[in-house]
């Protein structure tokens, strides 16, 4: 009970923080963080497919090393790739099994299990967040269900902020180009404001 509490007061914690933010860098650290705590895991770490390389990007990430996060070229084919295209899936021993890409990383950073769920946005997959265990961990339906719903979240989250970001940097192009220091002739016409396509005496006119 206790733990479904917590995690209830996360949810309600990342909800706020992407119904306020547009900063898509504070909603996945954020995510991150919260899971870790909430689930009082090793670790957790949110990755963003790249298209052109078909591999997968760290986001952000909490708990883990450095040196494991290095680790090298995180392929979206050889690393837990089901969860991607499949949904949830749950390594209970990193050590035995054949869908890890970096198994000895993962021993050596001292993780025994991970889950991986998909990151849903628009329709489409955009990438994956993994939680990482230091002891062996048979996850159960509410973890599974907890940690895909920060990740619906986050990837909304992110959604968002980059169409904010796409609106903002429209809106600041029309600021310049309306900033009288950027405008190349001072000079004015009788017509400035009026469409090119509207001639003068045809204003009224509808086409």
């Amino acid at each position: 009970m206790k733990k479904q509490l917590l995690n209830y007061e996360t949810l309600m914690k990342v909800t706020r923080v992407i119904s306020h933010s547009k900063d898509p860098e504070e909603v996945v650290l954020l995510t991150v963080e919260s899971i870790k705590s909430a689930l009082d895991v090793k670790g957790c770490t949110i990755f963003l497919i790249d298209k052109k390389t078909n591999e997968l990007e760290v986001a952000a990430s909490f708990g883990l090393s450095s040196e494991y996060i290095n680790k090298g070229p995180v392929s979206a084919i050889k690393s837990i790739a089901q969860a991607l295209e499949e949904g949830p899936i749950a390594i209970y021993d990193v050590k035995d099994d054949p869908r890890l890409q970096y198994p000895d990383e993962a021993v050596k950073e001292g993780i025994s299990s991970i889950l991986s769920v998909p990151i849903v946005a628009g329709g489409y997959t955009m990438g994956a967040l993994r939680v990482y265990t230091a002891e062996p961990w048979e996850f159960t339906l509410d973890d599974v269900n907890f940690v895909q719903a920060m990740a619906y979240m986050a990837g909304m989250a992110m959604e968002m902020a980059r169409y904010y970001k796409g609106m903002k940097d429209s809106i600041e192009i029309l600021k310049t180009m309306r900033d009288p220091k950027f405008v190349k002739s001072k000079r004015r016409t009788p017509h400035e404001g009026v469409p090119v396509s509207v001639l003068p005496g045809q204003e009224g006119r509808v086409h």
